[in-house]
């Protein structure tokens, strides 16, 4: 089996989703703040008259909130029927993976950036880490910027 992923940037780092949920990249545009959610929901933006919330996934892992320019592009993604931005630091190919090749991280727990992976793949000289939507998007308090 071979996953196809397009892959990106946070913090020096190659991340890597499955390329069927991804619905378009796009241009920075400047979000609007919400109260009373998650610090790593950066907040939302009109996407052609739909409200989109956007996550900075730097914070969601635990990292350095991004302090975002027009240079980060957002992933829009979809989730279990929604929609979600994903800001990153940039986008950089589309590729393929062999199922065999995604190694399973070790596991510190709930805290650690390896919960929410679904592996680890060698990509060249590199790793990818393959997020695991369905850990990244579990959070009631994030459906409140809905």
């Amino acid at each position: 089996m071979r996953h196809e992923l397009i892959t990106f940037g946070i913090a020096g780092q190659r991340f890597g989703i499955d390329i069927m949920a991804v619905r378009e990249i796009r241009a920075w545009s400047p979000v609007t703040r919400l109260p009373r959610v998650p610090e790593y929901v950066a907040g939302v933006v009109n996407l052609r008259g739909a409200v989109l919330p956007v996550v900075d996934l730097a914070a969601r892992l635990g990292w350095t909130p991004t302090e975002a320019t027009p240079r980060n592009p957002i992933i829009v993604i979809e989730h279990e029927g929604q929609l979600r931005g994903l800001i990153v630091h940039d986008v950089a190919d589309i590729v393929g993976i062999d199922h065999s090749s995604l190694q399973q991280p070790d596991s510190t727990g709930e805290e650690s950036i390896t919960h929410f992976l679904a592996g680890i793949a060698p990509l060249g000289e590199d790793m990818v880490m393959m997020l695991d939507l369905n850990r990244l998007m579990a959070d009631e308090s994030m459906d409140m910027a809905a």
